[in-house]
């Protein structure tokens, strides 16, 4: 569910249940998902390049556009806002850090 869209950026709420099989495909945007709620396990790309991760809440993730990504194994119900942003001009690695609290 889609909360804020301006000129730049959006912001929306992505909710999977404990079990739910995600069904994302790639985006035209650069996203960051930031994990409110839950647990499971996110993959980050295709073939010889996807990372895989741990996700719980705290957990920030960068998604270049056009990059394959869904997450999966969901143990708990799954709460993530979602920022959608403009492209870079180059092609940035996807990573994932832990936030500080």
């Amino acid at each position: 569910m889609e909360f804020v869209r301006v000129s730049s950026f959006s912001v929306g709420i992505y909710v999977l249940e404990e079990g739910a099989t995600d069904h994302q495909k790639p985006h035209t945007l650069d996203e960051v998902y930031y994990v409110a709620g839950g647990k499971a396990k996110m993959k980050v790309g295709a073939n010889g390049n996807a990372r895989n991760f741990d996700v719980s809440p705290g957990t920030i993730i960068y998604v270049p556009a056009r990059v394959h990504h869904s997450f999966y194994d969901i143990t708990e119900r799954l709460a993530v806002l979602v920022f959608f942003a403009e492209p870079k001009l180059l092609p940035a690695a996807p990573y994932l850090t832990k936030a500080e609290g």
